[in-house]
């Protein structure tokens, strides 16, 4: 085989290589993102239940017990009563309006195919485990936004949450820019602003490599 040969194969196993590493990203992504609406509309499902027995204190918690014996029994591990406390405070923290609730309602239970075309989750269960933990919900959801834009691991998301980043921006903006802070992230327009951002990344990596030190 011939040196020409030899670049010819490696770029041809590159590109091939690439294009499977893709694939598997997207399938990864999609894999993700079905599984985020699928425990919105368990939690949902698990709300409306609740509220036909809303008479009963311990009703609530006979259904997510009784529920979660019978999927655990059915689809193995991974819907113990915790997890789906948490689908159930999911769909209470992006629920859109009261009404959403099916409070009173008898439409049917929607699939989620239906649903993903009325909610945008971008990001993984692991992330919305953190984000529906976030009380205000302009703060929650700037750092949705910004953790889609940046890709933000689920570190880089809980860092930049410690470093109280929404709180910051928040004080250095008027009204109007704070709810603008909470429908598209952080825009940056004017030198001052790269300024400000510049600044609070540089310090958070400071932060980071003085932690770093310290453990060695």
């Amino acid at each position: 085989m011939t040196k020409i040969e030899k670049i010819l194969n490696i770029d041809f196993y590159n590109k091939v290589a690439e294009l499977l590493k893709s694939a598997r990203k997207s399938v990864v992504q999609t894999v993700n993102k079905t599984m985020v609406y699928t425990y919105y509309e368990i939690g949902r499902m698990i709300v409306e239940q609740e509220q036909k027995g809303k008479e009963r204190a311990q009703y609530g918690k006979k259904i997510l017990k009784g529920l979660a014996e019978r999927l655990n029994a059915e689809f193995g591990k991974g819907f113990s009563v915790d997890n789906l406390e948490n689908m159930r405070r999911f769909y209470l923290a992006y629920v859109i309006s009261e009404s959403s609730l099916g409070i009173g309602s008898s439409k049917k239970s929607e699939t989620v195919s239906r649903i993903s075309k009325n909610k945008e989750f971008q990001l993984s269960w692991s992330h919305y485990l953190k984000l529906m933990r976030i009380d205000d919900e302009k703060e929650r959801r700037f750092y949705e936004i910004e953790a889609y834009k940046n890709n933000w691991s689920l570190k880089e998301l809980q860092r930049q949450y410690d470093t109280a980043l929404y709180t910051r921006l928040a004080l250095s903006r008027d009204k109007d820019k704070v709810l603008e802070l909470s429908a598209k992230g952080l825009i940056i327009e004017k030198p001052k602003d790269t300024i400000k951002n510049s600044y609070l990344r540089t310090k958070i990596m400071n932060k980071l490599a003085s932690y770093i030190s310290r453990k060695m």
